[in-house]
């Protein structure tokens, strides 16, 4: 038996394993990894399949209890079972059953989301800094905190990752961990379980008569190999609960691969690493020059002159450092240095698009899995349509069937919770018939795929039934209608039907006036553009007519003796009324809304944000005058108003954009003459909130404000000035501080 203790993903391990198992030629391989997934493990080397990948151990009937085993070409485990079946030999994961472990751990505590296999030689990014770990945490810290190394991974990528041989390295690997493990405490619970597991599967392997057996385990498990007795390890494995786990193989990324993530078994610089596997000589000659192009690639300089003294010194940093060729922090100063001059922000740009080198791998098309994946996969053929780990914008033409389907299978997919798209905002486009989406593939998709398996074994069908589901679950309009018009992008017929007599009964019986408004806009959306999807979008038009005019019935009387925490929800609830109104701009809605908001805008009892709200909408609508607004304002902003009421009013003014105040004389002259008024402690007390509401506006619409009130002439000429208490102001004294006060608030001083 032979014994390789390895570091998971690392190109040198990979490399130096691979040439032992060509000298030791063994008649069978045995790989510490998931025995669940023995029925995928040929289709390792099946036409199709391309790292970055992961084997997926999963429970059916609890999905989110699952296990991802990820492997690329430079992991030593992926090179030992390629080794072995290419060459048709025996190979056998010999790891604790994930059948154990998942049941085990569901006992322990609850599972919410997938998982990657735990690694006791693996480091962790959660970790506190201020905590040191323990020698089975972090068997390779000791050894570089031994050697004199304050980074465990650099001591690793000099001892291991740029060696080009395997002469003595697993020998001193198991040495070095035997004695690790001699000052380390027992293991107990899981970790012995573990352990256990692989030596009976080592026995078993023996008594086939197998003379050469090649073990290839953690670093820390090595020494564990051998050692106790079958009754031993039989006590240890006494007792265990077996569940129902399946297991595929499903596409990884490299940022998956990455510490960026929380992986706890992933490397740092996964780029960096396949550079290493993939070159075989000029390492720090290729890795600059990659650098170089992908910083043309965006315009930036990095000549050939730079690139050789780049490489020059990376040579010389290395040669310092008493290293045999540069690594990747030496070349990470020389392009710092020499390509980007000193700038740290391009380095962003090489850490995300060359150490990461972000990419998705791909598994062949006959892998197992549940008809929905399967399903998606062909639609994903059938559309032109390709996962990709990489945000990329999709601009899509509804009239055109292709970009119709394409939108409809994104919006299902949203309703199973996988949201592969995002919708965005189209800038400069208003047609209807446009859609621009960002997609990014997520590996944490193919365990939502198995969850969502349980509402059927297509994307249609399942998202139909989701959202029937979701419809009988509703607690209230508002849900609902959002809801159908999920379903009418989707172009989920049944759903929409479903949805809408729902809406239809909850809609008859529903007395909240707030619910109502926030009703509208999805429903004002279906019956806007349900028809360019070609969906029968008149049939919510009924609802539409009920729902607007039992919402106007009730709002003027819930504006009444309302609270500030109300008011500001019946405020987005009228923005959202609005919304519907100006969309489907029928001219009848128009009237009654504008009838309705003229009321609220004149009611004394209502509260003053909404007041100011309602005055704001009917001045953009055309329905309220520069004179009449003025009016409101000079009735409003009295004495005899609370201050606080008044400042609200303010605020449901200046609510949208601040344009159209800009050219409303009368207001500003009113709120002037209000402010002016206002005794010192309640202007301090009002100032929080007049602040607020000047917020929303953009810092040129504020200037522009300022500018407003200045050429109005709204303050008090400098010459009529007084103190508080009648005294006539020192003019002498005035005069030598007004320079200094001018320049501070920014306007010219006056004589």
């Amino acid at each position: 038996m032979h014994i390789f203790g390895i570091r998971h993903h690392g190109p040198g391990c990979a490399r130096s394993l691979r040439d032992a198992l060509c000298t030791l030629e063994p008649d069978i391989v045995l790989v510490e990894g998931p025995p669940d997934a023995h029925a995928v493990l040929p289709a390792l080397i099946r036409p199709g399949m391309t790292p970055p990948v992961a084997l997926l151990v999963y429970a059916p009937d609890s999905p989110q209890d699952a296990v991802y085993y990820p492997f690329v070409h430079y992991s030593p485990e992926w090179q030992a079972l390629s080794y072995a079946l290419t060459r048709d030999i025996p190979a056998r994961f010999i790891d604790l059953p994930q059948a154990y472990q998942l049941g085990q751990r569901r006992n322990e505590e609850p599972q919410t989301s997938a998982d990657v296999p735990p690694d006791s030689d693996a480091p962790t990014e959660e970790q506190p800094a201020d905590t040191q770990p323990t020698i089975e945490e972090d068997p390779v810290g000791q050894l570089a905190l031994s050697a004199g190394y304050t980074d465990r991974e650099l001591w690793w990528e000099h001892q291991i990752e740029q060696r080009r041989d395997a002469v003595g390295l697993f020998e001193a690997i198991l040495e070095a961990m035997t004695e690790l493990r001699a000052h380390a405490p027992k293991p107990e619970g899981r970790e012995a379980q573990r352990e256990a597991w692989m030596r009976r599967t080592v026995r078993e392997a023996q008594a086939e008569g197998h003379g050469r057996i090649a073990v290839v385990c953690g670093a820390w498990h090595a020494p564990a190999i051998v050692g106790s007795t079958a009754g031993a390890d039989a006590k240890l494995l006494t007792g265990l609960k077996k569940g129902k786990v399946e297991a595929t193989w499903v596409p990884w990324t490299n940022s998956r691969l990455s510490y960026r993530t929380g992986y706890g078994a992933g490397i740092a610089a996964p780029g960096w690493y396949e550079h290493l596997w993939s070159s075989q000589d000029h390492i720090a000659t290729r890795w600059v020059a990659h650098s170089a192009r992908l910083l043309r690639g965006e315009d930036l300089d990095a000549s050939s002159a730079n690139v050789i003294e780049a490489v020059r010194l990376g040579d010389a940093l290395a040669a310092m450092r008493t290293l045999p060729m540069p690594g990747l922090a030496e070349l990470h100063e020389a392009i710092q240095t020499v390509l980007c001059g000193g700038d740290p922000a391009p380095m962003a740009l090489i850490r995300e698009k060359l150490e990461i080198g972000e990419r998705l791998g791909e598994v062949p098309d006959d892998t197992p899995t549940v008809p929905l994946a399967r399903d998606l996969a062909a639609l994903q053929r059938s559309l032109r349509l390709k996962a990709s780990a990489e945000l990329k914008p999709l601009d899509l033409d509804l009239r055109r069937d292709n970009d119709l389907a394409r939108s409809r299978l994104l919006h299902r997919l949203r309703r199973l919770g996988i949201s592969w798209g995002q919708p965005e905002r189209a800038a400069g486009k208003v047609s209807t018939f446009h859609e621009l989406w960002q997609l990014q593939w997520q590996p944490e998709f193919a365990v939502a795929l198995i969850e969502a398996s349980v509402w059927g074994n297509s994307v249609e069908t399942a998202a139909t039934a989701r959202a029937i589901d979701d419809a009988n679950r509703a607690p209230d309009l508002p849900v609902l209608t959002a809801l159908l018009d999920a379903t009418m992008l989707g172009g989920l017929q049944p759903a929409t039907d479903h949805v809408l007599a729902r809406v239809r009964d909850l809609a008859a019986v529903s007395a909240d006036v707030l619910h109502l408004m926030n009703a509208l806009p999805p429903l004002a959306r279906v019956a806007r553009y349900g028809d360019v999807r070609g969906s029968g979008a008149t049939q919510v038009d009924p609802v539409i007519a009920a729902l607007f005019e039992r919402a106007l019935v009730g709002l003027p009387l819930m504006c009444r003796n309302v609270d500030d925490e109300a008011a500001g929800k019946l405020a987005e609830g009228i923005a959202a009324v609005q919304d519907s109104v100006v969309l489907l701009d029928r001219a009848e809605q128009r009237e009654s809304w504008t009838t309705t908001l003229t009321v609220i805008a004149h009611a004394e009892g209502a509260h003053g944000l909404l007041r100011g709200w309602a005055c704001r909408l009917l001045l953009e609508g055309g329905a309220l005058n520069a004179g009449e607004l003025q009016r409101l304002a000079g009735l409003v902003l009295t004495p005899v108003t609370p201050p606080a009421q008044a400042a609200a009013w303010v605020q449901g003014v200046l609510r949208g954009s601040g344009l159209l105040l800009l050219h409303q004389d009368g207001l500003w002259r009113a709120l002037d003459a209000w402010m002016r008024g206002l005794p010192l402690e309640t202007f301090t007390e009002m100032l929080p909130l007049l602040r607020r509401a000047f917020s929303g506006f953009q810092a040129p619409e504020r200037r522009k404000m300022g500018e407003k009130v200045r050429h109005l002439g709204m303050d008090h000429a400098l010459n009529k000035a007084s103190t508080p208490n009648g005294e006539d102001v020192d003019r002498e004294r005035a005069d030598l501080v007004l320079p200094v006060l001018a320049q501070i608030l920014g306007v010219p001083l006056h004589d």
